[in-house]
């Protein structure tokens, strides 16, 4: 469980289990996304963690047709994951609800000097009606 604080007024705090509801999220959306062939290879494989002499020798499939298949889930389960509504599962930070702190830029001793160019005066003419 964790302890996040909500911004607002009131700076109510909220204990949430966070991990474990995109956990779910993650396994019901792929389950829901995937047909039933793709779902095994996808449990086998990413879930499971199994390698693929193991997934092939399980599914009786040679690699170049298993990595095709691994290439394809990969695809379409990373559009579905971009493209949920109302709360994407990517990028991880907005399903969390950013991260809370600011953006770390690197600082750098490297400079680069410029000569400054002299700015051109620019003369703006109008396009003037004239009398016939």
């Amino acid at each position: 469980m964790s302890l996040e604080s909500n911004p607002g007024r009131q700076r109510k705090s909220v204990w949430g289990l966070k991990n474990e509801e995109y956990i779910a999220d993650f396994c019901l959306v792929s389950r829901r996304t995937l047909d039933d062939h793709e779902y095994t290879i996808f449990r086998y494989h990413f879930l499971l963690g199994a390698e693929w002499p193991l997934c092939c020798k399980k599914l009786n499939m040679d690699r170049g047709t298993f990595y095709h298949e691994v290439y394809r889930i990969e695809q379409k389960l990373g559009r579905t994951f971009r493209e949920l509504e109302p709360h994407p599962l990517f990028p991880l930070d907005e399903y969390f609800n950013g991260t809370g702190k600011a953006p770390v830029v690197p600082i750098s001793t490297f400079k680069v000097e410029t000569e400054e160019v002299p700015k051109a005066k620019t003369i703006m003419k109008f396009p003037l009606k004239r009398a016939a």
